[in-house]
């Protein structure tokens, strides 16, 4: 499974404007690892997101796929691995109708229409959104954009699953439907999130960022058990380990 490796080494990135936005980041994740990227505001989380399928190019150092650099002529063969989920589902969301957005990357693929068809139904089923096929995108609630999006991706069969804050806007019932979606997805999943309960759910391995570095890399109940490191890095243990504001049980 050494195609399955994510391997980010020494990356940096300066936007136009002189911002710093990554600092020499390197790690190595493992195929059927689930790993959350936390930090706070400005850390470089999404940034850091954005190398991994190649939307930006580094500054410095590099990202490969297993063997394969993620480079400007690699990268059809990097995007059918890792899927990317944005931040913002309606990025995603472009066609008339859900079933074409779900399509679309498989029939970009070539797939024969068959193919396509049975790939949209069993991503659309999986995220619970079958009965969505035929809507226009922007008549779906916060959260059906939200499992379509995923849709969009799971449609692609990728081996890697990279999402952006993807608990952003949902109410309870929604984020509990897709943290179920989620443990079903048996691959490697790499989450950004200021959810750190969804975190603590989800993710064995959490990596923090402070100001563009790698502040802490460990198992997600340890680094949640660093008051110190969380302090430093503007962050508090999520709400399910937190005592009572009252008695401070």
């Amino acid at each position: 499974m050494s195609h399955h490796i994510v391997e980010v080494r020494d990356l940096r990135h300066t936007y136009p404007d002189g911002t710093e936005a990554l600092r020499g980041i390197t790690f190595k994740i493992h195929h059927g690892e689930s790993v959350a990227v936390i930090g706070a505001n400005g850390a470089g989380k999404s940034t850091l997101l954005l190398h991994l399928n190649g939307y930006l190019a580094p500054s410095g150092g590099e990202v490969r796929i297993g063997d394969t650099p993620v480079v400007r002529t690699t990268l059809p063969e990097v995007r059918r691995t890792v899927g990317m989920v944005f931040q913002d589902p309606d990025d995603q969301l472009f066609m008339p109708t859900v079933f074409d957005d779900v399509a679309f990357g498989p029939q970009n693929l070539g797939l024969p229409p068959e193919e396509v068809e049975r790939r949209v139904i069993d991503a659309l089923e999986r995220v619970g959104c079958a009965h969505l096929r035929d809507k226009p995108p922007y008549r779906l609630s916060g959260g059906e954009k939200r499992r379509a999006a995923i849709a969009t991706v799971l449609s692609m069969s990728p081996d890697i699953l990279v999402l952006d804050e993807p608990t952003t806007g949902l109410d309870p019932y929604a984020r509990r439907q897709l943290m179920g979606l989620l443990r079903e997805f048996r691959h490697t999943k790499i989450v950004t999130s200021h959810d750190l309960d969804m975190v603590m759910e989800l993710c064995e391995r959490t990596i923090v960022l402070r100001e563009g570095r790698v502040a802490a890399d460990g198992p997600t109940r340890e680094i949640f058990g660093n008051d110190e490191l969380l302090a430093a890095c503007r962050l508090e243990r999520p709400l399910s380990l937190q005592g009572c504001p009252v008695c401070g049980r």
